[in-house]
Order: C-alpha cells, then structure tokens, then sequence
C-alpha cells in the first residue's frame, strides 16, 4: 500500500511540475501545420528559384508537395498554364476571387 501511495504521490508531483505556465510546449492544432500559411506571392517567390518572374515545370515539380504525388501536381500545373506556354505568370498562380452574384 505504501508503494502504491509514493507512486501515486509521484504521479502527481510529475504533473504539477509539467502543468507550469511555459514549461510544457505547445502542439500544433489537428490539421494546421507548424509554419503559418503562405501568401499566393510569397509561394510564387518561392517556387521562381531562378527569379525570372515565370515558374516553369521543372520548378514546379522540384516543390516539396509536388514531390509527394508527382502525377497530381503535373496535372495541376497542366490545368493552371492558362495559356499553355509551359510555365505559370503570377496571374495564373494568383486564385481568382468568386464574384458575388
């Protein structure tokens, strides 16, 4: 009985010392990632790896979610080249706003 009540007394001193204000770290919510997200010019800057304001295929790809699933990101890229030139303009990376109707 005595071990079962030092043990329990442990327990609790273990969890007192970890509830202190800023000891313990925080944990990203389910679903959010750690790094706040990107602005639409921000990721275009960051995938212009050669800075000539247009990102071509090969950038694209080389993205870390391209990486992930190659296919999907090709057929995206596909579907964002507008006007099938091979690369996309900020334009075409920049989401369009919906239009209230």
């Amino acid at each position: 009985m005595k071990a079962i009540t030092s043990i329990l007394s442990i327990l609790a001193l273990a969890a007192t010392l970890n509830a202190a204000d800023g000891d313990a770290p925080k944990k990203p919510e389910a679903g959010k990632g750690d790094k706040p997200k990107m602005s639409p010019e921000e990721r275009f800057k960051a995938l212009d790896k050669d800075s000539n304001g247009s990102i071509s295929k090969e950038e694209f790809m080389a993205s870390p979610g391209a990486k992930k699933d190659a296919a999907k990101a090709g057929e995206m890229f596909t579907k964002m080249d507008k006007n099938t030139d091979g690369s996309l303009s900020k334009e075409e990376m920049t989401p369009k706003k919906k239009k209230d109707a």
